[in-house]
């Protein structure tokens, strides 16, 4: 891969660059400072060939235009808030809407559409960091954000961390969409995958919690065995209609960084195992690739051409006090660590 080059200009001229790291056999990463996105990741199957897994965009352009959020890091607060509105410190924070009325991953315009400054860069690491000013999308606090970025052999490990100047909330993660059968293969619904959660999060008509947790026995979103996609994403089930698929949390057994799942292709006997410290895992089958934005393949993504499985807290959590919460306090430290561990053999 070339190094630091110039991918692109944003409209007020400031470049975008695309930093690779990682080389062959193991995973190679290409890495935007806009939206410190995953642009390219390539791995080599079981079946010898390497191919790029994740899902991107060809031009500055295209990802600006898009709205699926590909391959970018989220904030300040993955997945959704009712109404754009919460408590914290005892006041009613309201913040930019625009999801069916809601807050959707950190706003109109979230740390995905921006451009993030290089911090440090080697052969196997790059350091991104972005300062989002006090007010931002209608949150409080002036928040600098890191994303690390490490490639060691077959694992690629992304560190997030957050620092505030005034009580907030803050929720990171990475949007890639995965395919193992290769960007532009088609769909994902032969893929397998497994969740280590007994429990999802039921949501309403605009993806909000309708409540608590519930169990996956008896439904679609039993993932605790090695499930074939397809199947699932076509249940009766009124939540599988309403969403067009899977757009939903799960909660991750246990604490600390474990397992959170495994996805395999039986084509290219491929799996990569998600590992993640975070209490849930958004699971999203790209229901809403509508063939509109164009792949780095020169294609179009349609419906279910890729997976995201985004670590994050759970949906609504300003709103939920019974969950984990996501207020960062001036002194504390915000930390999460996900990571790809990417291997030719069944997991």
């Amino acid at each position: 891969m070339t190094r630091n080059h110039v991918f692109g200009r944003l409209p007020d001229g400031r470049d975008v660059h695309l930093l690779p790291i990682g080389a062959a056999p193991g995973v190679e990463v290409e890495v935007l400072t806009l939206g410190a996105t995953v642009h390219r990741m390539v791995v080599t199957g079981g079946d010898g060939e390497r191919r790029n897994v994740v899902l991107g965009h060809p031009d500055v352009e295209e990802r600006l235009a898009s709205g699926d959020y590909v391959g970018g890091t989220i904030g300040r607060y993955a997945n959704r808030i009712a109404a754009g509105r919460f408590p914290l410190a005892g006041r009613e924070v309201e913040v930019r809407t625009h999801d069916r009325g809601n807050s959707l991953h950190g706003g109109p315009d979230g740390f995905d559409a921006r451009l993030w400054d290089v911090v440090s860069y080697t052969a196997d690491e790059v350091v991104l960091r972005l300062v989002s000013p006090d007010g931002d999308q209608g949150f409080p606090g002036a928040v600098t954000a890191t994303a690390r970025y490490v490639v060691d052999g077959d694992t690629v490990r992304v560190t997030m961390e957050a620092t505030t100047d005034a009580t907030t909330v803050v929720n990171l993660t990475n949007h890639a969409y995965l395919n193992l059968d290769g960007e532009g293969a088609g769909t994902i619904d032969g893929h397998l995958l497994a969740v280590e959660a007994d429990e999802y999060t039921p949501v309403d008509a605009t993806g909000i919690p309708l409540g608590g947790h519930a169990t996956v026995a008896g439904t679609p979103f039993d993932l605790r065995e090695p499930t074939v996609l397809g199947p699932a994403l076509r249940a009766e089930h009124p939540q599988v209609v309403a969403a067009r698929g899977i757009d939903h949390d799960y909660v991750v057994r246990g604490t600390g960084l474990r397992r959170a799942a495994v996805l395999s292709s039986p084509v290219t006997r491929t799996s990569v195992e998600v590992w993640s410290d975070q209490p849930g895992l958004q699971v999203y089958t790209g229901n809403f690739l509508d063939g509109t934005r164009r792949s780095t393949s020169g294609a179009r993504y349609r419906q279910g051409d890729g997976i995201a499985l985004e670590p994050q807290l759970f949906p609504d959590s300003p709103n939920r006090p019974e969950w984990p919460s996501p207020v960062l306090e001036p002194g504390e430290t915000y930390r999460s660590t996900l990571e790809w561990r990417f291997s030719t053999e069944p997991v």
